[in-house]
């Protein structure tokens, strides 16, 4: 592992965490800072105020991030993973450029609080998702590229974005989705809304979700708002709110989607193959969608409006009117953008 010091923790953070892919160009986009449910329940700061490393292998990376001490992990062109990383609290992991990527094996925040990760590429994770969030708070994903392959048949990868067991206060913005099959889940576990329900506060935002099946999210038990991000090519379910999970949706674009937003209950067989031939049952959600939202003919099926008008935290500053957001989202959305 490479030590090196790139820039002092406070001069880092007094840029509102800017990331090395700006290096020289001052302060980023006003749009690009942090909004969402993860400022909730004390705020996400990462790794604040601690040490500094720059990375550039798959085990380098794995011994940076664990522990919990506060530290800003800087990956370094493309790590060949053989192993998953396993994120101690406190942690913030940010791509250096354009081309700053996970290969192989993803990130787990485990029993972890107080994460950001930006601007990385993160892809072909074998039997593990991208990013898995169990057990854990406070987590910000931003500005990240997540994909794999959809020649390999459904489950070959597994999740992109995960969040389950309980996790709580989360953003996921300006991130790029495309080519895998099964994409966000919120919520693994149908049977659990004894334990779970009340947490899966999450937020996502202009994102651009492109050439992909279903769950786009998925959401169980949740408390959710998607707003400004722009949906191309998604063949199966797209926005899923199931079992008693409320969302509140505005300011989106569908184009070329089988099914833009559906709160019934029923999980088809493209989203779970291995289940009845059927689908599985499961109980309605919630959709509150809110006018400024553009389909191009893209069908819904709400059967339950939510009651979820607000949510605790500024985002109008950033909002853009529909007829914006494929622009903003085409321009802002992944690596290399920040």
């Amino acid at each position: 592992m490479k030590f090196s010091i790139l820039l002092s923790s406070s001069l880092f953070f007094a840029v509102s965490l800017a990331v090395p892919g700006s290096q020289g160009k001052g302060k980023e986009r006003a749009d690009f800072a942090q909004v969402g449910f993860s400022q909730e329940n004390g705020g996400t700061t990462g790794g604040k105020g601690g040490a500094t490393v720059t990375v550039s292998t798959g085990p380098a990376l794995v011994t940076a991030v664990a522990g919990h001490a506060p530290k800003i992990v800087y990956v370094k062109g493309s790590l060949v993973m053989s192993e998953r990383a396993k994120v101690g609290n406190n942690t913030s992991i940010l791509g250096l450029g354009k081309d700053a990527a996970i290969d192989g094996f993803g990130l787990q925040i485990d029993k972890a609080s107080n994460i950001i990760v930006r601007n990385l590429g993160i892809h072909h994770c074998i039997d593990t998702d991208a990013i898995s969030a169990t057990y854990s708070n406070n987590i910000w994903i931003d500005h990240n590229e997540f994909w794999s392959e959809r020649s390999k048949g459904f489950d070959y990868y597994d999740g992109l974005v995960d969040v389950t067991k309980g996790s709580d206060f989360v953003t996921v913005s300006w991130n790029y989705f495309h080519t895998h099959w099964k994409t966000s889940l919120v919520g693994g576990d149908p049977e659990a809304g004894a334990t779970e329900s009340g947490k899966y506060h999450i937020t996502y935002h202009n994102n651009y979700w492109r050439d992909l099946s279903t769950r786009t999210p998925a959401l169980r038990f949740s408390t959710a708002h998607v707003f400004n991000n722009y949906y191309y090519n998604i063949t199966a379910q797209g926005i899923h709110p199931r079992s008693g999970a409320q969302v509140m949706i505005e300011g989106n674009v569908f184009r070329d989607v089988a099914d833009a937003i559906t709160t019934y209950g029923k999980v088809i067989p493209a989203d779970s193959p291995n289940s009845s031939p059927d689908g599985d049952y499961e109980p309605d959600g919630f959709a509150n969608v809110l006018p400024d939202n553009i389909f191009h003919n893209a069908p819904t099926n709400i059967t339950q409006v939510g009651t979820m008008k607000s949510v605790p935290y500024k985002y109008r500053h950033i909002y853009k009117p529909a007829k914006q957001v494929k622009e903003a989202v085409l321009a802002g959305a992944g690596r290399g953008k920040i």
